[in-house]
């Protein structure tokens, strides 16, 4: 058997439509606040996770203080680089209008 859509099957679809729309935009704006401030902490939490492992190292940073002028190395160049011999010599040169 076919059904035929009826004006009231149609007025009552828009009707279910609009009231989930308009229920939807209510809770949001009920929930939206509360559901930002749980993101900010658990972003303020994560930053100042991370802000305090950086003040750890800062404040080991300034314990090993060095005295002014001092020349202080941090890391060693590797002693394995040689040069290429095939290349030859590098000539530095100015060109002459």
């Amino acid at each position: 058997m076919i059904q035929e859509a009826s004006a009231m099957g149609l007025l009552r679809t828009i009707l279910i439509i609009l009231l989930i729309y308009f229920g939807f935009k209510i809770l949001a704006r009920i929930f939206a606040p509360l559901i930002l401030r749980f993101v900010t902490k658990k972003a303020e939490q994560k930053f100042g996770q991370q802000f305090g492992e950086f003040e750890n190292q800062s404040n080991q940073r300034q314990q090993h203080k060095r005295k002014e002028g001092e020349t202080v190395i941090d890391k060693m160049p590797n002693e394995n680089k040689k040069s290429n011999e095939k290349v030859g010599e590098y000539i530095d040169y100015e060109e002459i209008d």
